[in-house]
């Protein structure tokens, strides 16, 4: 059956409009942070950069829950790269931080102030701050725009030190978006400031990614049409590429709700992640 093309590119990148409740979002992810970060012991605003968004928040796990921190989890945000921060998200470290884990949650630099690639440098910055400070393997993970940013440190031309690239085990791209020329068509773009070769370029499909961490690109199957599309996408290119890959199309979920996995290191979602380590579960 042959599909329509997209004609309103908008509407296609359009999560909130079309999500029950979707303006609501963001102060109950706020809230819950709030609250999880009055429970839950961790080291906020560590830097790794210069600026006051060049920030991250560490999180370890309580001894009595773990009989030896298992490495370091990193959790990246979304918000099409020009919105939000670390502070929505911190509610999000509860599952890998019970299952043992060290969790680090990135800030980063915003277009327009900065290019998407900028962004990208910043992540491998952050993340190799992080991993200074914590041993073992390194598993990433991150959503919508997050997820694009994680994905690209699964790239030869990354920026991470060799060593921490030697160190990534898992990751785990949430909803992600790896082809960027799509948004050169919609009114994100007046932030982000793509043309078509600067979209390629920062395009974690259209780059050589390491082989030695799978993949996992999950998404909701109650998602935008695109953001489905991009999940497969980029699974289907890395996987002839040499790349262990897995689809996940979680049912009954839409992009706002999708990353509660992370709350829950017994949910599918850490299971899939976490599964390669014997001392898991």
């Amino acid at each position: 059956m042959i599909e329509q093309a997209i004609v309103d590119w908008d509407d296609a990148y359009e999560n909130t409009q079309n999500i029950v409740d979707g303006t609501e979002y963001p102060s109950r992810w706020q809230t819950s942070s709030a609250q999880f970060r009055d429970q839950y012991s961790g080291e906020i605003d560590l830097s790794y950069g210069s600026t006051l968004r060049q920030r991250y928040d560490l999180f370890v796990p309580d001894s009595r829950n773990s009989d030896k921190a298992q490495g370091l989890f990193v959790f990246v945000h979304g918000g099409y790269w020009q919105k939000s921060d670390k502070s929505f998200w911190s509610y999000l470290a509860k599952g890998p931080l019970e299952a043992g884990w060290t969790v680090a949650i990135l800030s980063y630099r915003l277009c327009p102030d900065v290019s998407v690639n900028m962004i990208q440098s910043d992540i491998a910055m952050g993340i190799a701050k992080a991993a200074k400070q914590i041993e073992g393997p390194i598993i990433l993970s991150g959503h919508s725009a997050g997820g694009h940013l994680v994905q690209s440190m699964m790239c030869e031309n990354s920026g991470l030190p060799a060593e921490v690239v030697q160190r990534l085990s898992h990751v785990l791209s949430i909803s992600g978006i790896t082809d960027l020329r799509p948004l050169i068509k919609t009114r994100l773009n007046d932030n982000l400031r793509l043309d078509f070769q600067s979209a390629i370029d920062v395009s974690p499909v259209f780059q050589q990614p390491i082989t030695t961490a799978p993949l996992t690109a999950w998404v909701g199957a109650g998602e935008r049409a695109e953001f489905i599309r991009q999940n497969a996408l980029l699974a289907n290119m890395w996987r002839g590429l040499g790349v262990q890959t897995q689809v996940v199309e979680e049912p009954d979920k839409h992009h706002f709700d999708v990353i509660d996995g992370l709350c829950d290191k017994n949910s599918l979602m850490m299971r899939a992640v976490l599964s390669q380590f014997s001392s898991f579960g």
